[in-house]
């Protein structure tokens, strides 16, 4: 596995993609594109929303049945965490971690079935943009939730000092 910047974890979860975002700066100002239709990790178009979370708010935990997500951070920095409870996964069981903004300009692909959130990491709040394969359904949203805090999700969004 090539080294990613800002990963913790043993392994990749078994289906995750990361794309290092080239951030291209001159005298106007900056640019850096996101996902283009030729990268590994796209797939189709659904839509594209942005979230965003106060210092030190968790989002978490959701997952998708039938939507990919493609998530990076346009502003702050945020502890982005998966989870692979997957029954038939060889990664199952396996957390992985990225921390992403600012400081570090990555492209997390999660694919569907992956629990995941995130956690503002920054001292000021954070924007994560989010493109994703399936339009929000209002009527039948695809989202599955877990409390983020004392589930059965073996994972402490404790800030890890030392």
């Amino acid at each position: 596995m090539k080294e990613i910047i800002g990963f913790k974890g043993k392994e990749l979860i078994s289906g995750v993609k990361v794309k290092n975002l080239r951030l291209l700066p001159d005298e106007r100002g900056r640019l850096m594109e996101v996902l283009r239709q030729d990268d590994e990790c796209f797939e189709k178009f659904g839509q594209v929303y942005i979230t965003t979370a106060y210092p030190g708010v968790v989002k978490a935990w959701h997952y998708h049945k039938l939507q990919n997500d493609n998530m990076t951070v346009i502003k702050g920095m945020a502890k982005i965490v998966l989870y692979d409870d997957r029954e038939d996964s060889p990664t199952r069981g396996i957390i992985n971690e990225f921390f992403v903004g600012e400081h570090n300009h990555i492209l997390v692909h999660i694919p569907k079935l992956i629990w995941h959130g995130f956690k503002c990491i920054s001292e000021e709040e954070c924007i994560i943009l989010n493109i994703v394969t399936e339009c929000y359904n209002y009527k039948n949203p695809d989202e599955y939730r877990k409390p983020p805090h004392g589930s059965d999700i073996p994972y402490d969004w404790a800030r890890k000092d030392g």
